[in-house]
């Protein structure tokens, strides 16, 4: 019998292959989007993130750390600066180019990998500590991506883990992304990693213990247009939502943005500082 009878004879092994094509295709997407416009520039306000995560895990010198989906290398530094060795992975690898430009400035040492968060390269227990802020929430296998994690760290490590939620800010932008560029069928929501009871469904299983608190960042721009300008210009999501948009929606999609952001805004001097809620997960396994 053909594969492709074979296959045909079982639908279950059928919808399987379509799941895991569909996935491989949001990917390929995905790893473009993220290329495009400098993630860097947003991702460099976020440090103060990377360092409560560190405290929280409250890393020791000369444990072994490894950042999933590092960006530009925001906890990736603030462990190297509590003198841990440090592995910091993307799959986009001008991010890596800026995290290890980083690195250099403040003379840190880190080695910079390129990698897909769903397929690590790494043997199994290899990490005392292993981190993502804001990254691998974002993989369209989460279950795939989930168990990379706990399989690269050891028996009695940790993992450490920064996730936006639906109802914050960031949630409400991609909500309000999500009007006008539906989600790609078949995947589920980067939000999800966000929530009690995704992070229990996927580590659960592998966990002696899950601590999630909720914490807030503050987006503080000059003004609701400043921060639309950077985030229009260099967050690759938003970037790639407006290109794919004709002149009147968006329009609307930037007054929508506006209108979230002025329901949000704490700041009364016509700067913006808008709180945002993540979760900060730290997984004893």
């Amino acid at each position: 019998m053909t594969t492709a009878t074979a296959t045909a004879a079982n639908p279950v092994r059928r919808d399987a292959n379509a799941v895991q094509s569909d996935l491989a295709a949001i990917k390929t997407r995905q790893q473009a989007a993220w290329s495009s416009g400098d993630y860097a520039v947003v991702g460099t306000t976020l440090q103060i993130v990377g360092e409560e995560l560190c405290e929280a895990l409250d890393l020791r010198a000369g444990r072994k750390v490894l950042d999933v989906a590092a960006g530009n290398g925001m906890v990736s530094l603030a462990a190297a600066r509590r003198w841990c060795e440090v592995v910091s992975t993307d799959y986009v690898p001008s991010l890596l180019e800026r995290g290890r430009a980083r690195a250099s400035a403040e003379g840190l040492t880190i080695e910079f990998r390129e990698a897909d968060a769903e397929a690590l390269p790494f043997a199994d227990g290899s990490f005392d500590t292993v981190v993502s802020t804001f990254g691998v929430m974002f993989t369209p296998n989460q279950d795939r991506a989930a168990a990379e994690l706990a399989r690269v760290c050891k028996s009695g490590g940790k993992i450490g883990l920064a996730n936006w939620t639906p109802e914050g800010f960031i949630g409400q932008i991609f909500k309000t992304l999500g009007k006008y560029i539906p989600p790609p069928a078949g995947a589920k929501s980067p939000l999800l990693w966000g929530t009690r009871a995704r992070l229990n469904e996927m580590f659960a299983p592998v966990a002696t213990s899950i601590e999630i608190e909720p914490r807030h960042f503050n987006f503080r721009y000059r003004s609701a247009e400043h921060f639309l300008d950077v985030f229009k210009t260099y967050y690759g999501p938003m970037l790639k939502a407006f290109a794919a948009l004709d002149e009147a929606n968006q329009t609307g999609l930037k007054n929508d943005l506006h209108a979230l952001i002025a329901r949000m805004n704490k700041a009364d001097d016509g700067t913006m500082v808008v709180p945002s809620e993540y979760l900060q997960v730290v997984i004893a396994k």
